[in-house]
């Protein structure tokens, strides 16, 4: 009679533990469902955003809406400024949530994440010497100046900054160690600007003008990377280059 009470007892505990058991489930389950019907806001895209947006521009183009916590997708955003320093890596279509596995930062998308608009990459061949190589550093600021010979004449030429500030986006490689800056024949390198599409004719129709030349016409000059400051555009020629600072009498004498 003992063994059958201390059998019987032992079920009924085994059966309390499993209705517990069961009811912490059910309490644990209902509880996720309803969670998962709780209402977040994400962002959504208004329109494309193609591979290649600023995450700045992209930013304007979305808007907020309520989904059920359980259809939210992995990295989705809540907030604009979780996207604005970032570059679309893949393309996000209307009516998509925005997330983060979407974006990258322009480092990781290379040199075509720092080009905006008008902005293009243009590749400049020239010397050591024309293209400060061994100085010059990605993501410095330079100038383009050249001299450009006057069309039907024999040697008249005029010289001027003609664009200034271009970002560098990759600088030459420098000299081998133990070299020397040169400009000789075989000593070519190359420096990759950001130029607009306009700026990349202008430089285009110099180095056309200089061509045949041995390509000492034109050069870049690195400007300072605080305080930077321009002097007023102008023309130089033989005669102002010759006469200028000197006197009104000075001028006179030279005849010219």
């Amino acid at each position: 009679m003992t063994y059958r009470v201390r059998n019987i007892g032992i079920a009924v505990a085994l059966a309390f533990v499993a209705a517990l058991l069961t009811s912490f489930y059910v309490t644990n389950y209902k509880r996720h469902v309803q969670r998962g019907e709780d209402q977040v806001t994400v962002l959504v895209a208004k329109h494309d955003i193609p591979v290649g947006t600023a995450g700045s521009d992209a930013a304007g183009e979305v808007s907020a809406t309520q989904v059920p916590r359980r259809s939210v997708v992995p990295g989705a955003i809540s907030s604009p400024d979780e996207i604005k320093s970032l570059v679309a890596s893949q393309e996000t279509f209307a009516g998509e949530q925005i997330t983060t596995q979407r974006f990258s930062s322009v480092a990781q998308t290379g040199i075509v994440g720092q080009l905006r608009g008008t902005m293009r990459a243009f590749s400049l061949a020239g010397d050591q010497n024309q293209l400060l190589a061994g100085t010059l550093k990605t993501g410095d600021r330079v100038d383009f100046v050249a001299a450009l010979h006057l069309p039907g004449s024999q040697d008249v030429f005029y010289s001027r900054v003609l664009i200034r500030d271009l970002k560098v986006l990759q600088a030459p490689p420098p000299p081998p160690a133990g070299g020397k800056l040169t400009g000789s024949v075989g000593s070519n390198t190359a420096v990759m600007l950001a130029l607009t599409d306009n700026q990349a004719q202008k430089v285009q129709y110099s180095l056309a003008n200089a061509a045949g030349t041995g390509g000492d016409r034109w050069h870049l000059e690195l400007r300072p990377v605080t305080h930077d400051a321009d002097s007023a555009d102008h023309l130089d020629s033989f005669g102002s280059v010759l006469k200028d600072g000197l006197s009104a009498g000075q001028r006179r004498a030279f005849g010219h």
